[in-house]
């Protein structure tokens, strides 16, 4: 299924997402980590949009698969600047993410 790849990087995403603002919460200067948490939070929510609507056999889906894409990016490069462990592993599954939505565009 076409659609199976994409879901299963989504919920990577999702899960990395919201592990890595839950745990930006831990840190010591969060409000330097206010945008992290931010775009994580989001991030999260665009990929379980895309997700349930993926579920389904609704076919008219590439505006939202190219919106999820341009935030998994924005993700990855805010969690990319910082040190922290969650934040590396997060943008890692939101690389991940992005080249699945490039995959299912193609």
């Amino acid at each position: 299924m076409r659609n199976e790849k994409l879901i299963m990087a989504l919920g990577n995403c999702i899960n990395h997402c919201n592990y890595c603002a839950d745990a930006c919460l831990d840190e010591d200067d969060v409000k330097k980590m206010a945008n992290c948490i931010r775009t994580d939070k989001v991030c999260a929510e665009v990929c379980s949009a895309l997700s349930q609507v993926l579920a389904t056999k609704y076919p008219n889906v590439k505006d939202l698969v190219q919106y999820c894409k341009k935030v998994c990016q924005a993700c990855a490069d805010e969690c990319g600047k910082h040190e922290a462990q969650h934040c590396k592993d997060c943008a890692k599954a939101c690389r991940e993410c992005v080249e699945a939505c490039e995959t299912y565009l193609a």
